[in-house]
């Protein structure tokens, strides 16, 4: 989430596997949703719809997760590597259209979706292999929760990337808030709150990507990926020196502004601030879904507190759910995507008007529906696994079960 008003017709058939020996393939079908691609050692996922921005499909999630389990346990995999097709974006995240159409015929279609989403989510954070996303040009929503949980992430002087959800009435989700609460200071409040993007160098400085890697040097890392480990193959082609962050320039009047728990008191700070870019940003604070913003800080605050990404996935998920039931991601989508005419009618329209209990009420636990993450017990001793098919309590979509790809790693996990 965000999904991308998408260009092509989604489709369940979203898995397209080539080669699975030593040999690179050049048989991979241009129609398949997720190009699955084994050249040596290096195990390939690549998002293959490049006409809707690489958006994500349900199916598309579902391969994903699949080749991660059986690749995890495969002796002959020692990388992973995500991109996309095309010249535009590695993932600006879903079809936000097929959201306003389940959420209006087939609301547990959106509840399957983040289920299976997040927990994909979860295991690439937990990946027990070194897991490569070069995050290179648009990277937005869901293709954040891809790539900014990954072991090794690469950005380039194009990365464009940013969690845009509030602009429909949404939140922050695939662990985004979870990246964004642990930014320095309140980068991450400003970023959540008014939509913006970041650039590679401002990723790397708030702690969602690792590398700075030229976009004309990426097939060449590619063609090292192949033949060397990760950590050499990345030191070889990444700069030595990381272009400034713009983001960083401007932290503090940020931290001044969004500092607390009361958005009305963020908001004031920001427009009676003498900074014209405080000023720019209540404006388009403004504009957006007052229940959104509000669910959205409180967010934040509460992800700060909680100690691992399950925890803030789990919440999330809460906290999606009740979103979607409610009346402004819809018609958030329907002024943005379906209608165009960029003139949602919020309810409520003022920030005075959103409850306390209304808030609170995002979070409150969902019962038998409540999405219950695999936890993996960090041992004493390192790289000890979860065996898989150990299932744990049932959640939205029934058992969810651990598998090769939830073995434990350290905080920044797999290294080559």
């Amino acid at each position: 989430m965000p999904r991308t008003d998408s260009t092509a017709t989604p489709s369940d058939q979203g898995l397209t596997v080539s080669t699975t020996g030593t040999d690179a393939s050049a048989s991979a079908h241009a129609d398949g949703e997720v190009l699955l691609q084994r050249e040596g050692p290096l195990a390939r996922i690549i998002l293959n719809r490049p006409k809707a921005l690489n958006a994500l499909t349900h199916g598309m999630i579902r391969s994903i997760t699949a080749a991660l389990t059986d690749w995890a346990d495969d002796e002959t995999v020692q990388t992973v590597l995500l991109t996309g097709s095309g010249d535009r974006a590695l993932c600006a995240g879903g079809d936000i259209v097929s959201i306003y159409r389940d959420a209006r015929t087939d609301p547990d279609e959106n509840a399957r979706f983040w289920a299976d989403e997040y927990t994909l989510n979860a295991q690439i954070k937990r990946y027990p292999k070194p897991f490569v996303a070069l995050m290179d040009r648009i990277v937005l929503g869901g293709g954040v929760g891809l790539s900014g949980h990954a072991s090794h992430r690469v950005v380039t002087e194009r990365t464009r990337l940013g969690m845009p959800e509030t602009t429909i009435g949404f939140v922050p989700d695939v662990g985004g808030t979870y990246l964004y609460s642990r930014t320095p200071g309140e980068l991450g409040t400003h970023l959540a709150l008014t939509a913006a993007t970041m650039t590679g160098s401002d990723a790397i400085a708030l702690g969602l990507a690792d590398s700075f890697v030229d976009s004309a040097r990426l097939d060449s890392l590619v063609d090292a990926l192949k033949r060397m480990p990760v950590a050499a193959a990345i030191a070889e082609y990444a700069e030595s020196t990381v272009p400034a962050a713009p983001l960083l320039a401007e932290r503090t009047w940020i931290d001044e502004c969004y500092a607390g728990n009361s958005l009305p008191v963020i908001i004031d700070r920001l427009q009676n601030s003498p900074v014209a870019a405080a000023r720019a940003a209540a404006t388009a604070i403004l504009a957006k879904s007052p229940t959104a913003l509000t669910v959205t800080l409180e967010s934040l605050r509460r992800a700060r507190d909680l100690s691992d990404l399950e925890d803030v996935l789990e919440q999330e998920y809460r906290v999606s759910l009740r979103m979607v039931a409610g009346h402004d991601v819809v018609e958030g989508i329907r002024a943005q995507v379906i209608d165009k005419d960029r003139n949602p009618n919020w309810q409520p329209s003022s920030l005075d008007a959103v409850f306390g209990t209304d808030v609170q009420a995002h979070f409150a636990p969902l019962g038998e529906r409540e999405l219950r993450l695999p936890r993996v017990h960090v041992p004493a001793e390192p790289e000890t696994s979860v065996q898989p098919g150990t299932s744990v309590e049932p959640g939205m979509t029934g058992e969810i079960h651990t598998t090769g790809g939830l073995r434990q790693n350290t905080e920044r996990k797999a290294t080559a």
